[in-house]
């Protein structure tokens, strides 16, 4: 008699209550946790053990790029399953007849939702982002007997709804897991480089992104009229670059911006800590490609790479080295920012006059429009007008970016009577 495949997963200890059934499961913590590893691991069992109809969530995807279809790709091939799944452009074929899709629920209405009432499983990735609305229409529609919501996220505020849902008193017949970089056994080394150095640089921003904690809000918060939102640019769009230079262990970074009427779009971004002036190039390369991450750039290979070469970039003019050493190797166009008395002020108070929309793969940037803020008097705690010097590089670049749109803001007209 012929013996069963069998397939080993590995798992990890603080996800191993996951594998228990549970009409709730829930991951929240902090960066390179690894938790859409653990819930792409669990899919994949369920959908070898049993028929399974599966959506994974999130509130905004106008695209399948920023859906978690690349993770189950990689978790199909590298356990050598190839066979068992039949991998489509919008759509996962599982054994048994079942199916894994993908979608945002800010395409639903209560109307369409309805078309989810079959599925057994619906994973919401990113679920820090999801509405009360989403929650709401989402709960009641995945009712089939057996059937599971799962919510990965890395927690933002207590009053988010999927954290007043399940923190810090889960719903009956809920699993709810908190995980850590400390959790992952596979934390991968150009994370830990980040890790290390927030974890010595700045403590409030160390135990927000990868202690998984809430955000501290407060009055000395620089920009609050800033959302993060998954959004396509468009074809054509006049793009804004601005750079920033690493000095010793501080990141370099380059970032690409673009104005839709008083909202400032950020939907790109390259960044390295401890970046070598010879290495400037390739990682500014690594700016909008399709096909790099961090720490694995696609050698040239991907979509859109080497394109900001071609556009204007304004960057620190504090290192004219680097700049001359950057323009001899491809970036002819990359001029010095315009510095002098109230540059840094004057330049924040024009981020702020925009509603600033960070794509969400932008992180470094989601990260310092959090934790931005401004100095506090150590004996009153009152709130200074000065800015700190610190989680701010890809703000600088921000600035920079649009310095040519500032030297062209028109003059105000005002009426003024008299007697």
């Amino acid at each position: 008699m012929a013996t069963a495949p069998a397939l080993q997963i590995p798992t990890p200890e603080v996800f191993l209550p996951l594998l228990e059934p549970a009409r709730y499961k829930g991951a929240h913590g902090g960066r390179g946790s690894g938790k859409s590893h653990a819930f792409a691991d669990l899919l994949v069992e369920r959908c070898l053990m049993r028929p399974t109809r599966a959506v994974c969530v999130r509130e905004f995807q106008r695209s399948l790029e920023q859906s978690v279809k690349r993770l189950l790709e990689d978790k199909i091939t590298g356990y050598g399953l190839g066979r068992k799944f039949r991998v489509l452009n919008t759509h996962i074929e599982t054994p048994g007849g079942g199916i894994v899709i993908f979608q945002g629920m800010q395409a639903h209405t209560a109307e369409s939702i309805k078309s989810l009432e079959g599925y057994d499983v619906a994973w919401v990735e990113e679920a820090q982002t999801l509405s009360q609305r989403s929650l709401d229409l989402l709960r009641p529609t995945i009712r089939r007997p057996g059937s599971e919501l799962w919510f990965s996220w890395n927690p933002r505020n207590a009053t988010d709804p999927v954290d007043a849902f399940l923190r810090p008193t889960p719903p009956p017949d809920a699993i709810v897991v908190e995980a850590t970089f400390r959790d992952n056994p596979w934390f991968p080394d150009v994370l830990r480089a980040e890790m290390e150095w927030d974890r010595g640089r700045d403590p409030e921003k160390y135990a927000h992104v990868w202690l998984g904690k809430h955000e501290r809000r407060s009055e000395a918060r620089v920009f609050k009229r800033w959302r993060e939102e998954d959004f396509e640019t468009p074809s054509g769009t006049s793009f804004l670059l601005g750079g920033d230079w690493g000095f010793a262990q501080d990141p370099t970074c380059l970032v690409r911006c673009w104005l839709r009427g008083r909202e400032l779009m950020v939907d790109a971004e390259a960044y390295a800590v401890g970046c070598e002036i010879e290495d400037t190039p390739a990682l500014f390369d690594m700016l909008g490609c399709a096909e790099c991450v961090p720490g694995r750039p696609c050698g040239g290979k991907g979509e859109g790479h080497g394109m900001a070469r071609a556009w204007v970039a304004i960057a620190d003019s504090a290192r004219p080295e680097t700049i001359s050493h950057v323009r001899r190797h491809g970036y002819p166009r990359i001029e010095p920012a315009r510095k002098g008395p109230g540059s840094l002020d004057e330049g924040v108070k024009f981020l702020q006059g925009y509603d600033i929309v960070v794509h969400p793969r932008c992180r470094h940037a989601i990260d310092e429009l959090t934790l931005y803020s401004f100095k506090t008097d150590p004996l009153t705690g009152n709130v200074l007008p000065i800015l700190s010097d610190k989680k701010n590089h890809v703000i600088d670049s921000l600035r920079y970016a649009v310095e040519p749109v500032r030297g062209r803001q028109p003059l105000q007209k005002r009426e003024i009577t008299w007697g």
